[in-house]
């Protein structure tokens, strides 16, 4: 690691977009510091960093280390931001305050009087009370693992109306699980996650089914970053600058993921547009293909369509966790429902629609089997169900810029 200045501290980070957002912020260099506990206290003594962010699990154990803490931070008791300060010693401030009240400001949520639910009793889940407390929210309830109120007797708080996740249950790579099941509390009308990889987790996924309002942990990192930013650099940055970011990084990071009839050109457009971008292509069909160990006929042909469908929902697993790809898919993925979350989960789905008469069979069983009218009348509903964009592909490169214009690529 080169000499540090800025950076986010914690035990084990991994794939984290806050070196980018601060970049676009303030244009510092802003590195991941990984520490094991046992390292933490030499560190906070001896470096020489400016600034850092702080996560899981140290933004308790920190606040030993800082001469001074924030009104905000200690009425909190939790430090997510270390200012060196001009004698040398370190200040404890709390940024999470900021980022969550912008993620329900930005969101339109109406909290007073509301009864919330936090999920989690840890990390950030103490910021996250006190800004539902300042916001007017009623009744705050932590819901965890053991005690009191937990997950097996969570139909006590039916009536609870805002929903937090402030646990890591369905982050990048865990994305298949859900901390709840929102039918368990009928009464909501908003659901935030502070999770941001991926996009729409599970329980988002199910809170958008619902027409709740809802919102990810994208803007709060953004927000949180801005506002840490002004620490490091003792200067303003302008508020709707958190706004651009936010969408920039969506932007960047969301996956393409093209659905369609077979032959209706999502290899070749996505090819397109992978080119164009920058990105790489992932094709589900060509991973199915390497998976099988001979072309997707044969496999038909061996195994029937069973065999090919379940290593079609592995394949889209794999791809849908990525980030800023464009995947192609085949034909029928949108027939079974349980492809449905992964194809959403980190991408924008994007129906590519095509005339059946420019429809090619060759070497594609299920179009060969039935009767392409039959086949489309069956699929277009899903088709348009799952999608957030339909463009027409009547030629590549027009569906390529028009993809890329209407999602300001």
């Amino acid at each position: 690691m080169s000499e540090l200045e800025y950076g986010l501290l914690g035990e084990k980070l991994g794939h984290s977009f806050s070196p980018a957002i601060h970049r676009k912020l303030a244009g510092y260099d802003y590195q991941l510091v990984e520490k094991k506990p046992e390292e933490l206290a030499d560190f906070l003594t001896h470096g020489t960093f400016q600034g850092l962010n702080v996560t899981i699990p140290y933004k308790k154990a920190v606040i030993p280390f800082c001469r001074t803490l924030t009104d905000q931070a200690r009425r909190i008791g939790s430090v997510n931001t270390i200012v060196r300060q001009k004698d040398g010693t370190l200040l404890g401030h709390n940024t999470d305050y900021d980022g969550f009240a912008y993620m329900l400001r930005s969101a339109g949520a109406e909290l007073r009087g509301k009864k919330a639910l936090i999920l989690g009793t840890g990390g950030v889940s103490p910021t996250v009370k006190t800004v539902l407390e300042d916001l007017g929210a009623g009744e705050i309830v932590f819901i965890s693992r053991s005690g009191p109120d937990n997950y097996e007797n969570l139909e006590r708080h039916a009536d609870a109306q805002i929903l937090v996740n402030a646990t890591p249950v369905g982050m990048y790579p865990n994305t298949e699980v859900s901390p709840v099941d929102l039918n368990r509390l009928p009464n909501l009308e908003g659901v935030f996650d502070l999770i941001y990889n991926p996009a729409r987790t599970r329980l988002l996924l199910q809170a958008e089914e619902r027409g709740l309002c809802r919102a990810n942990g994208l803007g709060m990192l953004v927000a949180q970053a801005k506002a840490a930013a002004e620490r490091f650099l003792d200067t303003a940055i302008p508020d709707g600058r958190v706004e651009e970011i936010t969408a920039q990084m969506e932007r960047e990071t969301r996956n393409l993921l093209l659905i369609g009839m077979p032959g209706c050109g999502k290899t070749t457009v996505g090819r397109a547009l992978a080119q164009r971008l920058g990105r790489t292509l992932v094709d589900t069909d060509a991973l199915v293909v390497q998976a099988a160990g001979c072309p997707i006929p044969e496999l038909f042909a061996r195994e029937g369509e069973e065999a090919f469908r379940a290593l079609e929902h592995r394949a889209l697993c794999q791809a849908g966790r990525a980030s800023g790809t464009v995947i192609a898919t085949g034909g029928g993925i949108v027939t079974r429902r349980e492809n449905w979350a992964p194809m959403r989960e980190n991408s924008t789905v994007i129906f590519l629609r095509r005339p059946l008469d420019q429809l090619p069979l060759d070497g594609r069983p299920v179009s060969q089997t039935t009767p392409l009218e039959e086949l489309y009348a069956k699929r277009l509903p899903l088709y348009e169900q799952t999608a957030d964009l339909t463009v027409d592909n009547d030629r590549v490169d027009r569906a390529a810029d028009e993809i890329i214009r209407r999602l300001k690529l």
